[in-house]
């Protein structure tokens, strides 16, 4: 394989694996907080996506996106308080379920509002044709948006659960929830600031994919697969495991085009998963009691 074509296949692995992380990283947030696995979490991706284009049309592209971000976050914290903290010792079965049907209703809401037609943001930098060109390999401008906005999110999250009081507060409440109660922690609010930073993070993924993947109503599915594909690879509960997973799984699928028909690109991250799961339910980089589950 010459070594342009390989450097493009691995620029379109990277890409792919920066969104797949952020979505990990979506998971890992609620997860580490609350012991939920949020099969929700790609919807937000298609509602930041959603309502940045629809907001767009009457305000310019950044205000938009922060708009976005911030009703995201809102309908995160909506979520707990109206369903999720609503259940009485509920079992971890009774939390996928719950959020499994959240998925459902939020995708069918979002198909009432803004109908089953594909749309996308303008792209942030040139258009849909500028590209620069890499060693060979052409990359688009947007792609470099969206591998920035990757890592600004983990070096930001990295600095917010290590030296702020509510991120130091929500990992008391990953440690021990009843320890954390006892100390004074408002367990409650930090399990509602869970659900809108998962939230506002995948909303902003949303924005920044958007003009690259387009979007449309139920486009969140298939990322919240691969997400957790990548959470339980690198590790559940593990944000530098989501960004290692993301990276092998993004990896994977490029290549994986060279040598396979394109309809078999998205059965590669339901095989990884299914290996993962026999192999090493804990993940490269996860505790054997993550892979457990806690109870809620």
């Amino acid at each position: 394989m010459p070594f342009d074509q390989l450097l493009q296949y691995a620029l379109s692995g990277v890409t792919n694996g920066s969104i797949y992380a952020i979505v990990a990283i979506g998971f890992n947030i609620i997860y580490n907080t609350t012991g939920i696995i949020n099969f929700a979490q790609g919807e937000f991706l298609m509602l930041g996506g959603m309502t940045a284009i629809s907001l767009s049309a009457f305000m310019p592209l950044p205000l938009a996106i922060l708009a976005a971000v911030i009703i995201t976050s809102c309908i995160g914290a909506l979520i707990d308080f109206f369903f999720i903290r609503r259940l009485k010792s509920p079992t971890v079965l009774n939390m996928i379920i719950v959020t499994i049907g959240l998925s459902i209703v939020i995708r069918e809401i979002a198909l009432h509002v803004w109908d089953e037609k594909v749309r996308s943001l303008p792209y942030f930098t040139g258009n849909e044709v500028t590209s620069i060109n890499l060693l060979g390999a052409y990359i688009s401008p947007q792609v470099l948006w969206v591998l920035g906005i990757s890592a600004v999110t983990v070096v930001f999250l990295g600095f917010f659960f290590k030296f702020t009081l509510t991120g130091r507060s929500m990992r008391a409440c990953a440690s021990n929830m009843t320890a954390a109660r006892l100390c004074g922690i408002n367990t409650g609010a930090m399990v509602t600031v869970s659900f809108m930073l998962s939230a506002a993070i995948g909303a902003l993924a949303g924005c920044a994919i958007s003009p690259i993947t387009q979007t449309q109503y139920d486009c969140g599915t298939s990322l919240a697969i691969k997400g957790f594909t990548v959470a339980i690879l690198g590790g559940l509960g593990n944000s530098t495991g989501a960004v290692i997973g993301g990276m092998v799984v993004g990896m994977l699928e490029a290549f994986s085009i060279s040598v396979l028909p394109l309809a078999y690109k998205d059965a590669i991250s339901i095989a990884i998963l299914l290996l993962i799961l026999f192999a090493k339910p804990s993940g490269l980089l996860g505790k054997k009691e993550a892979a457990g589950l806690k109870e809620f």
